[in-house]
């Protein structure tokens, strides 16, 4: 299984969007400060992830959120928890 997610600093409320097959242990590492693009920012917390069979798929998908359009819809489906 392969996942899609995405982490909220609690240090500056920004959003961290990444690409793992162990979620449990990708999500330690980041609040232990041993991922360089997050170890300035941390603790997290997972906000929004999603379940992949084929590791393609999901690297695509994170790509995809990475863009203007996949900020846009993180920001419509979770628009209730960002408040915007």
């Amino acid at each position: 299984m392969y996942y899609v997610y995405i982490l909220q600093s609690k240090k500056d409320n920004d959003l961290y969007t990444g690409c793992t097959n162990d979620l449990k242990k990708r999500f330690l590492l980041h609040n232990s400060g041993k991922i360089f693009s997050t170890k300035d920012r941390k603790p997290f917390k997972i906000i929004y992830y999603e379940a992949f069979l084929n590791q393609r798929d999901a690297f695509a998908r994170e790509q995809w959120l990475k863009t203007g359009w996949g900020r846009n819809h993180i920001n419509k489906i979770l628009s209730n928890y960002l408040k915007i």
